[in-house]
């Protein structure tokens, strides 16, 4: 039994008093969200608080919240504190998953990219229940990030998110015209702050009896690229496991992620439309 001091029920008690803003939410005819729904300040809070108005946003079962957040973290930080920060964000995050669902999060992957090619809406290659935690440094590269949630777009079509990507993959043109209704794009997206945006990548259908999260597709537009300078994303999947699940990546592993300054680039064949990565020192 947790006193009510306890570090694993405090992140439940948090959350149960929270609620995104019901003035912020979707109305039956519109489909995107507006800022105040998704958009948090993680100056003014303390990580715990963050992590549940986080993983409120986030980790949906159902349409009640967008599938995605975004974190102000502002300038003043160095690219290794922002690191750290993503780490202690995920902890702070597991203790939540922990309360709410008696499961964990664990690391899939961590790594560091240069990342300045548009993309269609899309999942990246996961487990069924999964999120990204993406950690964007400040950049002279212009770019844009929208968020699909294809999830909704199945339901409404009496589909399973796997049933909709199957039928009208984002990646053609009437897939994106189906999903663009459903679309919204992060107003608050700055290039010039380190930024958080926390997507759920999950691919799960929403089933009566069961806490399925709910996912949504990402895409980036990138207005002005250019192979000279850096867009530096902080890239992790974190998956929902059951207690007790070892992580994927070793401490020294971590560690690596938070102090390297090695950034790949990713590059695109344009015959293939397959990614490339090559090595490069930030």
């Amino acid at each position: 039994m947790f006193d009510c001091f306890s570090p694993l029920i405090l992140p439940l008690l948090i959350i149960q008093g929270m609620h995104v803003n019901s003035g912020a939410m979707m109305s039956m005819n519109q489909q995107s969200w507006p800022i105040e729904s998704y958009f948090l300040n993680s100056q003014s809070v303390l990580i715990d608080e963050l992590a549940a108005q986080a993983y409120l946003r986030t980790c949906r079962t159902t349409f009640d919240a967008p599938g995605f957040c975004v974190i102000n973290a502002g300038a003043d930080l160095t690219s290794v504190e922002f690191r750290q920060m993503l780490v202690d964000l995920k902890r702070a995050m597991s203790r939540v998953h922990q309360s709410v669902a008696q499961k964990s999060l664990v690391y899939l992957s961590a790594a560091r990219f240069d990342q300045q090619v548009t993309t269609r809406p899309h999942l990246d290659g996961g487990p069924d229940e999964c999120f990204l935690m993406l950690g964007y440094e400040p950049s002279e590269i212009q770019s844009e990030i929208e968020l699909g949630d294809y999830s909704k777009c199945a339901f409404d079509l009496d589909l399973t998110p796997k049933e909709f990507m199957e039928r009208h993959n984002p990646m053609f043109h009437a897939g994106y015209e189906l999903i663009r209704p459903y679309t919204t794009r992060l107003s608050c997206f700055s290039n010039s702050a380190f930024q958080i945006v926390c997507v759920n990548n999950s691919s799960m259908p929403l089933e009566a009896g069961k806490s399925n999260w709910q996912g949504v597709l990402h895409t980036a537009t990138i207005v002005t690229p250019d192979p000279s300078r850096s867009r530096v994303i902080n890239s992790t999947m974190l998956a929902s496991v059951p207690l007790g699940t070892p992580e994927s990546l070793t401490a020294a592993e971590l560690n690596e992620f938070i102090t390297t300054s090695v950034v790949r680039r990713r590059a695109y064949e344009q015959s293939t439309a397959q990614p490339t990565v090559e090595p490069i020192t930030a």
